[in-house]
């Protein structure tokens, strides 16, 4: 799943553990997944790296209370997270030059996928990508995951990409019904 505007609330360029704040429900969400015994993964794109407005070091800083948010409202955990900290816009003068450029990681791209995949032994066939923009259901359609709109955060509405969701959602917690639905689903990774 992507993480701004799914687990926490949207916030242009995050850049410090201070500004991250749950979507309401989403730590319970996220506690049904791991209870169920669902891989929980997160994908995510952290241009903020590239622009230097903070390091990767605050990058996993700010996923270390992430993380620590999610287990004190709710028991939840993360199984992995990945981030991409590039941007491909090399013509800004500010910024890190060295994260400026293309790269197989950044997001419609599915190299943070691939690096989970090959991590966790995941088949996409049975993996769904739960995302707040258009971006992130590229994403998943590119890797051939069932995709899941959330309504939260950009809720699709940023018109990046000419692409259609498999399912269309409230938040977080409903895409954890889709997810968790009936029968042979319930375990799906």
């Amino acid at each position: 799943m992507d993480r701004d505007g799914v687990i926490n609330r949207e916030v242009d360029l995050l850049r410090g553990a201070s500004q991250l704040a749950l979507v309401p429900g989403a730590a319970e969400a996220i506690r049904r997944l791991n209870d169920a015994g669902v891989l929980v993964i997160v994908a995510t794109n952290q241009p903020v790296v590239a622009r230097g407005l903070c390091s990767e070091d605050d990058v996993r800083a700010i996923h270390g209370r992430l993380e620590e948010m999610l287990g004190e409202a709710a028991g939840a955990r993360l199984d992995a997270v990945y981030f991409c900290p590039h941007h491909p816009e090399t013509h800004h003068p500010d910024g890190v030059p060295a994260y400026r450029g293309p790269c197989d990681c950044r997001k419609p791209a599915i190299g943070m996928l691939e690096q989970a995949r090959q991590h966790f032994g995941l088949d996409y066939g049975k993996c769904f990508l739960v995302g707040d923009s258009t971006r992130d259901i590229q994403t998943g359609a590119n890797a051939g995951c069932r995709t899941i709109l959330v309504r939260t955060g950009y809720g699709g509405q940023d018109g990046r990409f000419a692409v259609e969701p498999d399912v269309v959602v409230d938040d977080l917690a409903a895409a954890v019904d889709v997810i968790l639905g009936p029968g042979p689903q319930r375990r799906a990774p």
